[in-house]
């Protein structure tokens, strides 16, 4: 395969960071072959990733359309794990990856991290019920749109407007879906996901685990480095050339197993406990509105991300 350019957003941060470790492997396949390039902040940590062998390429802000774009139009492969929220970023990075098309035609693939909050239902306030079990087989980009429609949600835009961008300028498009992650991420700076250690720190702050009404939301799960090897298995196939799904189709799940809130909350109790961070395997209910705490204070999160299934 002919050396690619490769751009990795979020290397600072816990998907971003694993996904560089793993690249980074000499049993990888990726280096010296191709060429890594990361979009950081703070100076500080360029000396970091020059040390691993890749180029930091310093920026502001996601909001940065122009640069964002620019940059991406000097790579073959954009891998955006920064946010999967902001929906200017992405569009501006499959921009950038259509500019270098036009004026190239080169081969070139969008990698998207997503999660899987946007098909979450609201079964506390009831704003929305769905007891359908999803397949990533079936046509999850039509369904976000339905979705979208009687409610937006940052995230599940961004998914929307990543694929039509992408169909728009011919850019292949794959977004990988992802549930509660867990595992002590591999990368060189934040190494912890969000949701389990958001609900470990508000336990210990409460003196007990807690959990939104009666826990029975399920959820799915991944390994971080189960998550990293799948991000590897795809930019592999985009290299080579090989079929991977991509625009509406190219919505991918990443789960490997289920669990439910109430058990979850348990598991965390009882860790706890055995580490004499609490005193009591008790697991209290509490309301959504309590629980914003863990979502930054934004109730309607807390729900989809806390307590859907």
């Amino acid at each position: 395969m002919a050396p690619a350019k490769i751009l990795l957003t979020g290397a600072t941060g816990y998907i971003g960071g694993s996904i560089l470790s793993m690249l980074l492997k000499p049993s990888s396949g990726i280096v010296p072959t191709h060429t890594i390039s990361v979009l950081i902040r703070g100076e500080e940590k360029v000396p970091t990733f020059k040390d691993l062998g890749v180029t930091p390429i310093l920026f502001q802000s996601l909001d940065e359309s122009e640069l964002l774009r620019k940059i991406a139009s000097e790579h073959d492969i954009v891998i955006h794990t920064a946010s999967g929220y902001h929906t200017s970023s992405a569009k501006s990075l499959i921009l950038g990856l259509g500019d270098r098309v036009a004026a190239t035609g080169a081969k070139v693939h969008y990698l998207h991290t997503t999660g899987t909050s946007n098909l979450g239902d609201q079964p506390i306030t009831g704003a929305y019920s769905e007891s359908h079990i999803f397949s990533d087989t079936e046509d999850i980009f039509a369904y976000e749109k339905k979705r979208e429609a009687l409610q937006i949600y940052g995230q599940r835009t961004t998914d929307i407007t990543a694929i039509e961008t992408g169909l728009s300028v011919n850019v292949p498009t794959t977004l990988i879906m992802s549930p509660t992650i867990y595992g002590i991420g591999t990368g060189q700076f934040n190494k912890l996901s969000i949701q389990v250690p958001s609900m470990m720190r508000y336990a210990i702050a409460a003196g007990r685990a807690e959990m939104i009404g009666n826990g029975e939301g399920a959820w799915d799960f991944v390994h971080i480095e189960d998550l990293a090897e799948l991000y590897l298995i795809l930019l592999k196939r985009a290299l080579a050339g090989e079929e991977v799904p991509v625009g509406e189709k190219g919505i991918l799940f990443s789960a490997s197993g289920w669990y439910r809130w109430r058990d979850l909350a348990k598991g965390i109790a009882n860790a706890l406990v055995e580490l004499g961070a609490l005193k009591t395997k008790e697991v209290a209910s509490i309301s959504v509105e309590e629980a914003a705490k863990w979502a930054g204070g934004d109730v309607f999160t807390a729900e989809l991300a806390f307590a859907s299934k």
